[in-house]
């Protein structure tokens, strides 16, 4: 980008003059912050009102596009809404801002619009600066009020993010009354019916995009519900030490964790409930637990729920959390256990699993997610409670059990056909068989059974002895069932204790593999720090040798400017004398018109007609070297039309005029 300013530069822009702004923390450097699309300078008014600065934003090429103008044009309605000012836009096209944008390309199609003051939520967040709760909730319910504002007029800001918040309520410049306290910017992706898609989307920022929903772009009126609810959420406990010790960084929470039953989420969950109340708490897991965009709470019951806050529910400063302190305390250190950015060593690992408080913590959450009919976030809770536990350990096998009664009831198995025993195994057939042979026994003949006792005493014999011997196979048939019960059971004991060596032996790799990124994250800290100094030493130099140049131009420009004011006059002087002269030649030549004409009009009614026709064609003469201003003064032309009316017709008589 060749458009490279200096402070105290000026631009002239809708015959508006503007000044470039000094960076605060660099003398000599221009005020400009680079974002996404473009770089964003700051122009002061040449009164130095803070309130009158303005912010010229460039774009990079690939975002320079002739349809902004119809775009501002739209968005010129919106700057009303309180934290929308930024919608008050002017776009420089070559028609209106042909010579500025000749002299700078880079111009084209910049846009210029009211200078924000104030931080960045991004800042707010880097800095892990506690907020008072009464800031909390000042800035909480200005979002929810804008974010309310620009639904019911189906807007959506389309990238709604840290860096994109502006919180001129930090501001140290004085501002006039009735400023927002939050403002929106980056505004070019916005959404609205009346505007078409842009060429280019972006899909959220790291932190606050949705990524159940979220793929190629956001552009629809829903774009800001899950980003609005997770940054009014930072903003809430942004006053709880506990949250801001607990940050990812650029934002709360780590991309890679979004949506997910992790350790920030908990603990930012629970700060919400006890702090500010359950509803907040509730609207919250809403837009967590969220399917799609549209799932998640509107803007408007978010401030409603924020405006039914009274005084006295504000948490106080010193208010204690001494559940959220004992969470977080011990699980702080398992969960930089697991977290590839942070490595550590396998001891401080081990020390940590049988901590007592975390793991009564997490198995009352889960209990309560059950509770709540929330089986899948149950699950999850449950899974992190289970690498916790001792190995082992009778509160291990509770959870295993809980786990796989949770993933049948989410995950049912498909119903298998029963396999019916045969027929001759069939305890039905059995007892059938036992009582047909009683009944046919009991039917004999009383005279055959008084004949043949013998027989009848065989045939008892005959039966018992077939009694036992079906006892005895029953008996032999189950205890083959328990010895394949008892082998199948070994067995599985056999698949556990592999399946458990096999991860330990994989813990063990894991914990080597974080050992060695740990290490090697550290050498590429130390690099990256003394690469930061020798970069800051090169910036020093720079800065001043930029100063010095600076210096140097603008004593060059001061001479010359000067040397240019000092012809300006000179050439102003000429042309007003020039000017003056030919006006005095022109009233002259009006006299001299008029002595004409009356000679003309006096030698006609004299009677001689050929000196009347000599004047009047010394009149058409003198008339005809400027026609057009001649017939502007006085009876100029009324005179000219007359004379060439009688030079035309003889017998024409002039007029006295």
């Amino acid at each position: 980008m060749s458009f490279q300013p200096n402070p105290g530069d000026e631009l002239i822009i809708n015959d508006e003059v503007y000044v470039v702004g000094s960076h605060p923390a660099a003398p000599g450097l221009a005020y400009a912050q680079a974002g996404r699309q473009g770089i964003v300078y700051q122009l002061l008014d040449k009164s130095g009102a803070p309130h009158k600065a303005k912010a010229l934003k460039v774009f990079f090429s690939k975002f320079r596009i002739p349809a902004m103008v119809y775009q501002s044009e739209h968005m010129e309605l919106y700057g009303e809404i309180p934290g929308l000012q930024v919608c008050k836009r002017d776009v420089l096209t070559p028609e209106r801002n042909g010579d500025l944008i000749t002299k700078q390309p880079d111009l084209l199609y910049a846009v210029l619009m009211p200078w924000v003051y104030g931080k960045t939520w991004f800042d707010c967040l880097t800095e892990q600066s506690r907020l008072e709760p009464s800031d909390s909730l000042v800035l909480a319910r200005s979002l929810a009020a804008i974010g309310s504002a620009m639904e019911q007029r189906g807007l959506a800001h389309c990238d709604l993010s840290a860096p994109n918040v502006m919180i001129p309520f930090f501001s140290e410049v004085e501002l006039p009354e009735g400023v927002s306290p939050v403002e929106l910017v980056d505004v070019e992706q916005m959404y609205s019916t009346k505007m078409d898609r842009p060429d280019t989307l972006l899909a959220g920022s790291p932190g606050y995009a949705a990524h159940r929903t979220v793929h190629s772009g956001l552009w629809s009126a829903y774009a800001d519900r899950f980003a609005g609810a997770v940054i009014i959420a930072e903003m809430l406990g942004w006053s709880d030490p506990t949250v801001v010790d607990r940050a990812w960084g650029e934002s709360y929470f780590d991309q890679l964790e979004t949506q997910t039953p992790c350790e920030r989420y908990y603990i930012l969950r629970k700060s919400l409930e006890s702090r500010w109340g359950t509803r907040l708490s509730d609207l919250f897991v809403r837009a967590w637990e969220s399917q799609d965009l549209s799932s998640c709470p509107t803007f408007g019951e978010w401030l409603v729920v924020l405006n039914s806050l009274s005084h006295e529910q504000i948490p106080s400063t010193e208010q204690a959390e001494p559940e959220l302190k004992e969470t977080t305390s011990a699980a702080a250190i398992v969960a930089g256990a697991e977290t590839l950015s942070i490595g550590i060593s396998a001891p401080v690992l081990e020390g940590t699993r049988g901590d007592k408080d975390i793991i009564d913590r997490l198995f009352r959450e889960a209990r309560e997610l059950e509770e709540a009919n929330k089986p899948a976030a149950a699950l999850e809770v449950y899974r992190s409670l289970y690498h916790f536990a001792e190995e082992g350990s009778p509160l291990q096998v509770e959870v295993l059990a809980a786990i796989q009664g949770l993933e049948e009831l989410l995950h049912p198995p498909l119903p298998a056909e029963p396999v019916k025993p045969a027929w001759y195994r069939s305890r039905k057939v059995m007892i059938s068989a036992a009582a047909a042979i009683v009944v046919l026994a009991g039917s004999i003949p009383a005279v055959q059974i008084l004949a043949d006792r013998a027989n009848t005493k065989q045939l008892e014999a005959v039966k018992l002895a077939e009694e036992q011997k079906k006892q005895e196979a029953q008996r032999q048939m189950e205890e083959a069932a328990r010895l394949k019960a008892e082998e199948e059971r070994k067995a599985e004991e056999l698949a556990l204790a592999q399946k458990k060596a096999e991860e330990e032996k994989a813990k063990q790799a894991a914990a080597a593999a974080r050992q060695a990124k740990y290490e090697a994250y550290l050498a590429s800290k130390e690099k990256q720090k003394q690469e930061a100094s020798k970069q800051e030493l090169q910036t020093k130099y720079e800065r001043q040798a930029k100063y010095e140049e600076y210096l140097t131009w603008k004593k060059e420009r001061d001479e010359r400017l000067a040397a240019e004011a000092a012809a300006e006059e000179k050439r102003k002087a000429e042309t007003a004398a020039a000017a003056a002269k030919a006006a005095v030649e022109r009233k002259g030549k009006v006299l001299q018109l008029i002595s004409l004409y009356n000679k003309a009009y006096s030698s006609q009614e004299g009677g001689r007609e050929d000196k009347a026709r000599s004047f009047a064609i010394q009149f058409t003469q003198l008339y005809e070297t400027n026609s057009s201003y001649f017939h502007s003064v006085g009876e100029m032309g009324y005179r000219a039309s007359a004379l060439y009316k009688y030079l035309s017709e003889s017998d024409y008589r002039l007029p006295s005029i």
